[in-house]
């Protein structure tokens, strides 16, 4: 089965950094996903070159990549090797993350401590349930223990019946608006 393209940027837009619907509702829910949801604020405001994958579950051939970067107040997003500049401003991203925590019942708990490229990471196991779009998520971030950012995360979304496999790394070191067209 292959990826539509307009999918594909709805999947790109929509998982600003990989956790498509992940977000707390109410207590106890919300209070053990609390470190997850502080880094993906962070990530918004803070110059980040992201790389995701995203592997249909019934076929490992479709694969597509897409590359978003944070910075300066926007977002610049490539797919199929062009970059373009979305036009939603980092202010709407993070108001679209805090509709979806509201909407979404969402669960996380604390793995492990792991390294990821030399640095201190804690992992964390989250699940989320967006109902009313039919989307739902499963699994692992690692959260840098000294930044409080993300380092990569590797999810199992399915949306429409259509399970998708994301994996994404992050990287904040020599983030540079990227050309555009």
């Amino acid at each position: 089965m292959r990826v539509k393209p307009t999918r594909l940027l709805r999947a790109a837009a929509g998982l600003t950094f990989g956790l498509l619907t992940l977000g707390g509702t109410q207590g106890a829910a919300q209070d053990s996903c609390k470190a997850i949801n502080d880094a993906q604020d962070k990530v918004i405001t803070t110059p980040t070159h992201i790389y995701t994958t995203m592997t249909s579950a019934s076929n490992s051939a479709d694969k597509h990549t897409t590359e978003i970067i944070y910075m300066g107040g926007a977002t610049y997003v490539k797919v199929r090797g062009r970059w373009t500049r979305s036009a939603m401003t980092t202010q709407q991203v993070i108001k679209r993350e805090e509709e979806n925590r509201k909407a979404s019942k969402s669960s996380c708990q604390y793995l492990r401590d792991e390294i990821v490229n030399g640095e201190a990471a804690t992992v964390y196991s989250a699940h989320s349930d967006r109902a009313d779009m039919g989307i739902k998520s499963d699994g692992e971030i690692w959260i840098s223990k000294s930044k409080g950012l993300p380092l990569k995360d590797e999810l199992d979304i399915t949306s429409d019946g259509i399970k998708n496999h994301h994996s994404a790394r992050y990287e904040y070191a020599n983030v540079q608006a990227p050309p555009i067209g």
